[in-house]
């Protein structure tokens, strides 16, 4: 196989201009050919390719090319949890895949960054990126709006309380958790519990006291909690440590321990709800029969559950795909307004009305 050519014969990398000269053409147009952006003819494309091939050039240095637009072609996506824990998590998945689908395809990367107090104070301060996407389920983005304000990028927040700056990709948490409630209740239901989401920075277990949830930030497990507690308003709660199914377990074990007259279990996450649904059965209790079990995010569990569970649904996807756009958006100077999904209940095997126990 023969050798890539390489003009200077010194090891160096090729350049656009070498490459340009090579295909006969000029290095503007070489440079539309490789980026797109602008209307090359396919035979002076392809034989720009090939003349790249041949000297063995892979693109435009992107460093160069942050300098000359003063963009790092780059957006991030601010998430609390660690990436392994995060990605245990099948809404946080579809999430990124909606982000990705539309920031790939508009020519952007894609920083996935935590928004601890140690990021927030380096990496956060320093990481390449146009704009930020904050995910709401955070307990407390307020250290990452901070240091992000500071650096004047765009800032889209998903599922996140309203702040100057920020645009917002919203859904009707307390609205739809409202619905799986009444769900609840006329099916007979009135004594129900609810496995919270975390409610601050530190992830602590516990039951939520009302001194706890009054000075807790964390605004997508407080909506759910309110949509819950307008119809069960005495309903408990205990705060789980992350949206995983052995979270939901330890939770789920508390509530039965100490309020043994529950019919019914409320997950703010489907997690949460699988961990309720394993918690029920290792004491013998039947699932819907002897306790009724509700979720939220309509998340794909095959294999997880012989159950299908019932849920309140949310678009996970279009949520992220809405959230890139506004980030795009933002960027290209254009009019930018907020978005608010809806959420629908899908009934599954796991309510019924209650039996006494």
């Amino acid at each position: 196989m023969a050798t890539p050519a390489n003009p200077a014969g010194d090891g160096a990398r090729a350049t656009l201009a070498q490459v340009a000269a090579r295909a006969g053409v000029s290095a503007s147009t070489a440079s539309l050919a490789f980026s797109g952006a602008g209307p090359v003819a396919d035979e002076t494309r392809e034989r720009v390719l090939a003349a790249a091939r041949e000297l063995d050039y892979g693109g435009p240095d992107p460093r160069a090319r942050s300098l000359r637009t003063g963009r790092s072609g780059i957006i991030a996506v601010v998430m609390e949890d660690r990436i392994r824990v995060a990605f245990r998590d099948p809404m946080v998945v579809t999430l990124l895949d909606g982000i990705a689908d539309e920031i790939g395809t508009a020519g952007y990367s894609l920083l996935l960054l935590t928004d601890s107090l140690e990021r927030a104070e380096g990496g956060l301060r320093d990481a390449p990126m146009d704009a930020a996407l904050l995910l709401g389920c955070s307990t407390d983005l307020d250290p990452a709006v901070r240091v992000l304000s500071q650096r004047q990028v765009p800032l889209i927040g998903v599922e996140a309380e309203p702040r100057p700056g920020m645009h917002l990709v919203d859904i009707d948490n307390r609205d739809g958790m409202r619905a799986g409630a009444e769900h609840l209740h006329d099916l007979g239901h009135r004594r129900v519990a609810v496995i919270t989401l975390p409610m601050d920075r530190e992830h602590t277990r516990g039951p939520l006291t009302a001194e706890w949830a009054e000075s807790s930030v964390a605004y997508t497990g407080l909506e759910r909690l309110k949509g819950v507690r307008d119809v069960f308003p005495d309903a408990p709660a205990v705060v789980a440590a992350g949206s995983l199914i052995e979270e939901g377990l330890v939770a789920a074990r508390a509530l039965l321990d100490a309020h043994s007259d529950l019919t019914a279990i409320i997950g703010q996450s489907d997690l949460l709800a699988l961990g309720a649904i394993q918690a029920a059965e290792e004491r013998g209790l039947t699932v819907p029969d002897d306790l009724s079990v509700l979720g939220f995010d309509g998340a794909r569990i095959d294999g997880l559950s012989r159950h299908r569970l019932t849920t309140v649904v949310q678009p996970s996807v279009e949520k992220g795909r809405a959230a890139a756009r506004l980030a795009l958006a933002a960027l290209a100077g254009e009019q930018v307004e907020s978005v608010a999904f809806t959420t629908e209940l899908r009934l599954g095997d796991t309510t019924a009305p209650p039996r006494e126990r």
